[in-house]
């Protein structure tokens, strides 16, 4: 028997994690984090629930990373403290750029791990782990081919067919040609472009678009990718050149990929490559600047620009900025905000809605059904995306011939169970999302989220009473403190007001029998509550403060 759990990735796009389970061990995929919406709050990453890794510890074997995009690896240091002694397993950059995370993120390094490449196997008991090459928007990405006495399970981790990448870079559909002659189980397929109808725009269309934007421009050029998009950066570098301008690379992530790319030989470093500091020094014309922040990321370089607090880079009129990215789910607001910010310093804006400057590294309907076809699965495991492109995945399967029954969509922490030649949803484990805010890790629940929504949305109100011990009379105060609530100095007499309610019921209060602290508070929190939303209709959080003397 062997188990197929999701902690993360199904149903939403980021956070990809699942587990696979025998009754003597286990490996995990990935550990991938996601980037929280516009009203995270202050929550700075996402992680996995990883509570059912922490109950199987004793036969977690190892962790196998499948390529270096954050929503596959960016989780890891954060919970390497937990998975400490589990070796790890990826191929040279993906690792590479794992080790860069370590450093930033924990001062430290990998311990135990193991470089593997395209064509490499690895034995975790009785599962046989065989590596394929598979074309992704990031170097040295891979499936997986897990085998096993159940039969046959590929990984499809996030993959496209492009016939114009380079020979090492394409998916090998030769070998997935060949896994299907000995029979497939379970194909667990990436159904992020699901819905996208056609084939996914390759990198050689992108580059040439780019390459033609770039030459009609006659001033600065500002473009913006992610930093782990080596192969499109390249192509900027050879556009670069050919445009006769100089580049420079502005962001600490790009300049650190760049660099490690350099060194595994995905890249070259272009001659023309100048220092920030020195962009005064040439015409707006003859320059590339290379950028980073995309997604609108609050201290990402191109926010500092958009807020015009870029240490190095002033946008003004007659500069070109191009966005070669695809607008992450969640982060739609961010980014309109931040174009149209560079639009008022008088920035020309392009982004993939209005030019086509940007190639997923996802497939699309097309390449979906051709990898269908070649493959002939049995059975069907959508992931990687939200529950629409799950659907999506699901008809595309039905048209090729897989029967309904034979796809299966299951939610993170379902269990899938392969067990004598049938596949069937088992019990659900823990799984869900952790909080990082800060350097605390999982110190910020629900709860307090929904403090800081309401902190936004109605503001706060804090009332300072002091009374004396014996006498139970007010000494001094009530004074009322807001924050978020209205403008004080136009609602003086709204708050005389309150204070005013605030005296008759503690008049009211007094020949009583002597009552606790937080029963005073709470009858005073209860009468700002009702007169607040009878006033103005509005409810902030409200602090009582009785200090007894």
């Amino acid at each position: 028997m062997i188990k197929v759990i999701s902690l993360g990735g199904i149903g939403e796009i980021g956070l990809n994690m699942m587990v696979f389970e025998d009754d003597r061990s286990a490996f995990v995929v990935d550990a991938g984090l996601m980037l929280p919406e516009a009203y995270g709050f202050g929550v700075d990453f996402i992680i996995p629930d990883i509570s059912y890794l922490n109950l199987i510890k004793n036969k977690l074997k190892a962790i196998i990373f499948t390529h270096g995009h954050e929503d596959h690896i960016g989780a890891y240091p954060f919970l390497v403290d937990q998975l400490e002694g589990i070796p790890v397993y990826g191929t040279g950059f993906t690792l590479a750029l794992l080790e860069e995370k370590l450093k930033e993120l924990k001062g430290s390094t990998l311990k135990e791990f193991y470089v593997i490449k395209p064509g490499d196997e690895l034995s975790i008991d009785s599962f046989k782990i065989e590596f394929i090459r598979v074309c992704h928007s990031i170097p040295d990405c891979v499936a997986l081919a897990i085998r096993n006495e159940e039969g046959i399970i590929l990984h499809s981790s996030d993959l496209k067919i492009e016939f114009t990448a380079p020979l090492n870079e394409r998916t090998d559909l030769n070998r997935f040609s060949q896994l299907a002659g000995e029979g497939v189980k379970l194909l667990i397929l990436d159904a992020t472009n699901a819905d996208k109808e056609g084939w996914s725009l390759s990198e050689k269309e992108v580059s040439e678009n780019l390459e033609n934007l770039i030459r009609s421009r006659k001033g600065r050029v500002i473009i913006a990718l992610f930093a782990s998009n080596i192969r499109r950066i390249g192509e900027l570098f050879h556009i670069a050149e050919r445009t006769g301008r100089y580049v420079a690379l502005v962001g600490k992530s790009l300049l650190e990929n760049t660099k490690l790319a350099s060194e595994f030989e995905y890249l070259k470093l272009p001659d023309n490559l100048i220092k920030i500091e020195d962009i005064e020094k040439i015409e707006p014309s003859k320059l590339l600047i290379i950028t980073t922040g995309t997604q609108a990321e609050p201290m990402s370089s191109l926010s500092l620009m958009a807020s015009g607090n870029h240490k190095h880079i002033t946008v003004k009129p007659g500069d070109t900025i191009i966005l070669s990215s695809r607008f992450i789910t969640g982060r739609e607001r961010s980014i309109t905000h931040m174009i149209n910010n560079l639009s008022r310093f008088g920035a020309e804006v392009f982004y993939a809605d209005v030019l086509p400057v940007h190639a997923s590294g996802h497939a699309h309907m097309k390449e979906l059904e051709l990898i269908l076809s070649l493959i002939k699965p049995q059975y069907l495991l959508p992931v990687h995306g939200e529950f629409r492109h799950l659907c999506a995945l699901k008809r595309i399967a039905q048209e090729v011939g897989l029967p309904e029954e034979r796809v299966i969509l299951v939610e993170n922490g379902e269990s899938l169970i392969l067990e004598e030649g049938e596949v069937k949803i088992g019990p659900r484990v823990s799984a869900g999302r952790v909080f990082v805010d800060g350097k605390g890790i999982g110190d910020v629940e629900e709860v307090v989220l929904r403090d800081r929504r309401h902190l936004s949305e109605d503001g706060i109100l804090v009332c300072v009473m002091v009374i004396d011990e014996q006498t139970g009379e007010i000494v001094s105060g009530p004074e009322l403190i807001t924050k978020g609530v209205f403008f004080e100095e136009k609602s003086g007499d709204l708050l005389k007001q309150a204070k005013e309610k605030i005296m008759d019921r503690w008049s009211q209060l007094i020949p009583q029998a002597p009552l606790e602290n937080v029963e005073l508070e709470e009858e005073i929190k209860k009468l700002l509550k009702g007169f607040l939303k009878k006033e103005i209709g509005r409810f902030p959080i409200i602090i009582p403060v009785i200090i007894r003397m």
